[in-house]
């Protein structure tokens, strides 16, 4: 059985989420959970929520057996970029991108 959530429009850059997304993938949820949580970066937190959430999502589905499931899927899709714009010497302006992403995660059952 799968589960699944998703992480719409954060706040955060989507190749530096990646490379926190690339830690967990495959892996069991206590070994996932415990991994973020030792984890400098500031997307682990959010990633942690997320795992969390699509357990929770599990359960309500009927999964017999929360320490079996780990993470089949997890991937982090660029968002809507923020424009913004900073004043420079001499009247003119550059550009500040703010991005966002889109972090999705399906959890599965170990067979």
């Amino acid at each position: 059985m799968e589960s699944s959530a998703k992480l719409s429009s954060v706040r955060l850059s989507p190749r530096k989420t990646r490379l926190v997304v690339d830690l967990v993938r495959g892996k069991g949820i206590q070994t996932a959970l415990n991994t973020l949580r030792f984890s400098p970066q500031p997307s682990a937190k959010l990633i942690s929520k997320l795992l969390s959430s699509a357990v929770a999502n599990a359960e309500q589905k009927g999964c017999s057996d929360v320490d079996k499931l780990f993470v089949k899927t997890i991937f982090v899709d660029g968002g809507a970029v923020l424009k913004r714009f900073t004043p420079r010497a001499m009247g003119r302006a550059s550009k500040i991108r703010k991005p966002t992403s889109h972090i999705t995660v399906v959890l599965a059952e170990k067979k």
